[in-house]
């Protein structure tokens, strides 16, 4: 059935400090970092489903306005710095877009999958200077759904959720631990400069090429041919890939061997999968962009709890007729290989504490990422029922479908 949203409220809700909220105070901004400049300048968006019992819109307001106090970037706006020369974040204080809808259904009665009712929960008003919104949508059966979304360039998934956990803290009445590390200076470039890989003219050029190819190879498409799905992987069946993949895993120059990680093995298993659903020709070149959180890559590493960006991409490459003919540690190994245009993107929130999300109640009924019709795009998700099983959500074309769901869990 049809789901019909109503507004009930809109309002935008800043930091709480002390319980009383202070005058924005002025001209105080944070410079954007190179990886805050490399990703696209867009909002990313996710869905928490929580069946009743559930925080009321009014203990999740005032938690909001504590968490913000520790994370003063969600509640600012972009600006300029002194100079008028460089984007910045300003920490005015503005606040956040705090909406409060009711549905006119009950959850069980809607497809949370289909876009039409996953655009219902994204709000049309939304304001293009605010960095940050959440919809709080209440169903007539007591069910809530919360979406929240923020701009990619301030924080990205990592950050994000460290927020919505930090803000479920608030709301729980726990102290929030200050950020060990929010200093975004802390990139700056080495002294004499030292240029080992040109990022600038390789991964930065090609981020620009994938968006428009990945626009013009849209634009003959309806977004009504596109379908979100659900995967749901058991340990059992991920052990079974792993061990696939991992039967020839080649050794590294120092002369030592690196298994493929669970996440290498899933998505090369879902990128062959979808060489096969797609029908590509054996000489065609297929490709997929990974997205890599480089916390624990750059040297000395980024603690976990810094917010910002630490996105690098990745973009492997594979002749088809070898990524099919091949064994899965070919496809898993092909992460080394540079290429041009993706024709999947692959994000792993394997590591993203939503479990966590506990505003009182208990964890999520649901956690999903909210999708753009874009046909290729591939989430793992950690499941909630917490055995260590991985939910996979993929957009694919609704033609392509029936033979995704018949050859997503063989393993050869």
């Amino acid at each position: 059935m049809s789901i019909k949203v109503e507004i009930v409220s809109s309002k935008l809700v800043g930091p709480m400090y002390n319980g009383y909220e202070p005058k924005p105070v002025p001209n105080t901004f944070i410079s954007l970092t190179v990886f805050d400049k490399v990703v696209e300048d867009d909002y990313a968006s996710v869905l928490y489903v929580y069946k009743p019992p559930n925080p009321s819109n009014m203990s999740l307001e005032q938690g909001l306005r504590r968490a913000l106090v520790e994370y003063p970037e969600m509640a600012g706006r972009f600006s300029t710095n002194e100079n008028c020369d460089e984007r910045v974040i300003l920490l005015n204080d503005k606040g956040m877009r705090f909406i409060e809808a009711t549905a006119d259904c009950t959850l069980d009665e809607v497809v949370l999958f289909k876009p039409s009712t996953l655009s219902t929960f994204n709000p049309n008003e939304r304001r293009l200077d605010e960095l940050a919104l959440v919809q709080l949508t209440r169903f007539t059966c007591g069910s809530l759904v919360l979406f929240f979304s923020s701009s990619h360039i301030v924080a990205d998934g990592a950050s994000a959720s460290q927020f919505v956990v930090a803000w479920s803290q608030a709301c729980r009445g726990l102290k929030i631990p200050p950020r060990p590390l929010y200093n975004r200076n802390i990139f700056v470039p080495r002294d004499p400069p030292i240029v080992a890989s040109d990022h600038k003219n390789v991964e930065v050029a090609k981020r620009v090429i994938n968006h428009n190819e990945l626009m013009d190879q849209l634009l003959p498409y309806s977004a009504d041919n596109v379908v979100y799905h659900k995967a749901h992987f058991t340990p059992e069946f991920i052990a079974n890939l792993k061990s696939k993949a991992n039967s020839t895993v080649p050794d590294t120059a120092d002369g030592k061997r690196r298994p493929y990680s669970t996440f290498e093995s899933l998505v090369a298993h879902i990128w062959r999968t979808m060489a096969k659903v797609r029908g590509l020709t054996d000489l065609q070149t297929t490709e997929v962009k990974i997205s890599v959180n480089g916390r624990r890559r750059l040297k000395p590493c980024v603690p976990d709890e810094y917010f910002g960006n630490v996105v690098l991409a990745a973009f492997p490459q594979s002749r088809v007729n070898e990524l099919l003919q091949k064994s899965l540690s070919h496809a898993a190994e092909g992460w080394k290989v540079p290429t041009v245009w993706p024709n999947l993107e692959a994000d792993s929130w394997l590591g993203f504490p939503f479990s966590a999300v506990d505003f009182g109640f208990g964890k999520p009924y649901i956690f999903m990422p909210s999708f753009a019709p874009w046909e290729g795009v591939v989430y793992l998700v950690p499941s909630l029922d917490g055995d260590g099983s991985i939910d996979v959500y993929i957009t694919l074309f609704e033609q392509h479908l029936n033979l995704f769901e018949e050859i997503c869990f063989c393993v050869n």
